[in-house]
């Protein structure tokens, strides 16, 4: 199994940081899509990528 390396990732954040940011911004795209169930791991993912890309600006 691969081993994911998330203090690369989020080096401006904490693990507890970068985890409520991408909670919010999950549930924020949860919203955006007319709070469609079933979607949840895609929005989780799409919010990990996003908060990623924003250097977890926590």
């Amino acid at each position: 199994m691969a081993k994911i390396n998330m203090k690369s990732s989020t080096s401006s954040c904490s693990q507890t940081q970068f985890s409520d940011a991408v909670k919010k911004k999950a549930y924020e795209l949860y919203e955006k899509s007319g709070r469609k169930s079933g979607r949840d791991l895609a929005n989780w993912l799409e919010a990990e990528k996003i908060v990623r890309s924003q250097k977890c600006s926590c």
